[in-house]
C-alpha cells in the first residue's frame, strides 16, 4: 500500500506518493496564494492526488489514504481547518469536502506537527518516543511528539513554541502579544537587528555585503559578516545565541524530549549553529543539572512535511 501526504504552504502546495517505509518514490507541487477561496486550495490537493495515481499507474485502491500538514490551528479529529493566517480558512470541514473528492480516507493537522512526526519516524530523531521539532525560518514554528504520537493539546493548539515569551513587555509580535522567542530567535529577528545596527553603523561588513542597502541583508549575510570576525555581526549574532538557548531550555524545562530537532533555512548553519546554542543551553539549565536531552539538526529537510503527513494515520 501507498499514502500520500501533502504539505500546504502560502506560496505552494508539495505532494508525495509514500511507501511504506516513509520514503517519497514521486512528487509533485501546485502554486497557492492568500487571495485563494479554500475551495480551489482543497480542489488543488485534490487535482495532485488524481495526478500522482494517474502518473504512476495505479489505482486509489492502492492508496491507503491522504494525509495533509496545514499551516495553522486545525481539528485533527474533526477534520476541520479552524483558522489559517496566510490562507483563507476559517472554520472548514476540509475532511467532509475532501470526502466527496477522493476515494481514500483524509487526514489533517499542524504542518510543523507533521514534520516533526516525520523526523520521529523516519529521520533525524527517528526510534525516539519524544521529540520536540522546531523550525527556524520567516518565523518560529514547532511540533510535539510524545509516546511517539502529535501532541496537539486538549484543543489541539499546542507546539506554538514561537510564541512563548522570553522577554515581558518586548518587541511586539504578530500573534498580538509581546517578546515573544519567534521575535528574536527567528531568522527574521537577525535581519532585523541588523538593519536597526547596520543603519548607524556603515562600517560594518554586513554593510558591504548587503551592497549599501540594507533592505538585501538576509540572516546569510550576518552570518557571513560574522564568520569574518565583523563585530557588529559577532554582537548580533552572540545575542541571538542567547535568545535561541532561552528559548530551548524554557521548552526542555517543561517537556524533558529525549530530542530537540531544529530545522528550517537558519539550520543550514549545521553544527556551527549547535555547537554554540547547545552551550548557552548547558550554562542555562535548571539547577546547572546535566543537559541530557539531545539537539540535532532535522534530516529530511522539505520533505519532513510530506512524510509526516503521510504517515498521519501511522501513529
Amino acid at each position: 500500500m501507498y499514502y500520500i501526504g501533502i504539505d500546504l504552504g502560502g506560496t505552494g502546495m508539495a505532494a508525495g506518493l509514500v511507501n511504506s517505509e516513509g520514503s517519497i518514490i514521486y512528487r509533485n507541487a501546485a502554486p497557492t496564494g492568500p487571495d485563494m477561496p479554500h475551495e480551489d486550495l482543497l480542489n488543488q490537493m485534490a487535482a495532485l492526488c488524481d495526478d500522482i495515481v494517474e502518473k504512476n499507474a495505479i489505482s486509489y485502491e492502492d492508496i491507503e489514504y491522504v494525509g495533509a500538514g496545514i499551516p495553522g490551528a486545525v481539528n485533527p479529529r474533526e477534520g476541520i481547518i479552524e483558522f489559517t493566517s496566510n490562507l483563507r480558512f476559517k472554520n472548514v470541514d476540509a475532511a467532509a469536502f475532501m470526502k466527496n473528492k477522493i476515494p481514500v480516507p483524509f487526514y489533517l493537522d499542524n504542518d510543523a506537527s507533521c514534520a516533526a512526526l516525520g523526523e520521529v519516524l523516519c529521520g533525524a530523531a527517528k526510534g525516539k518516543s519524544s521529540a520536540v521539532m522546531v523550525t527556524v525560518g520567516t518565523g518560529l514554528g514547532g511540533g510535539i511528539i510524545i509516546d511517539g504520537k502529535i501532541y496537539s493539546g486538549a484543543f489541539f493548539g499546542s507546539g506554538e513554541v514561537g510564541h512563548h515569551v522570553i522577554v515581558s513587555g518586548g518587541k511586539k509580535c504578530n500573534c498580538g502579544r509581546s517578546g515573544c522567542w519567534e521575535k528574536y530567535a527567528s531568522a527574521t529577528a537577525i535581519i532585523e537587528r541588523a538593519m536597526e545596527l547596520v543603519s548607524e553603523n556603515k562600517n560594518s561588513k554586513i554593510y558591504e555585503l548587503c551592497g549599501g542597502d540594507i533592505n538585501r541583508i538576509s540572516a546569510k549575510t550576518v552570518f557571513d559578516a560574522y564568520d569574518a570576525n565583523d563585530s557588529c555581526a559577532m554582537s548580533i549574532i552572540e545575542e541571538y545565541y542567547t535568545y535561541f538557548g532561552e528559548g530551548l531550555t524554557n521548552i526542555i524545562n517543561i517537556i524533558q524530549p529525549e530530542t530537540i530537532v531544529i530545522g528550517g533555512g537558519v539550520s543550514a548553519r549545521g553544527e556551527a549553529l549547535l555547537i554554540p546554542i547547545r552551550e548557552k543551553v548547558r550554562q542555562m539549565m535548571y539547577g546547572i543539572t546535566e543537559l541530557k536531552t539531545e539537539i540535532i539538526l532535522a534530516e529530511l529537510g522539505n520533505d519532513g512535511g510530506i512524510i509526516g503527513a503521510a504517515m498521519l494515520a501511522k501513529q
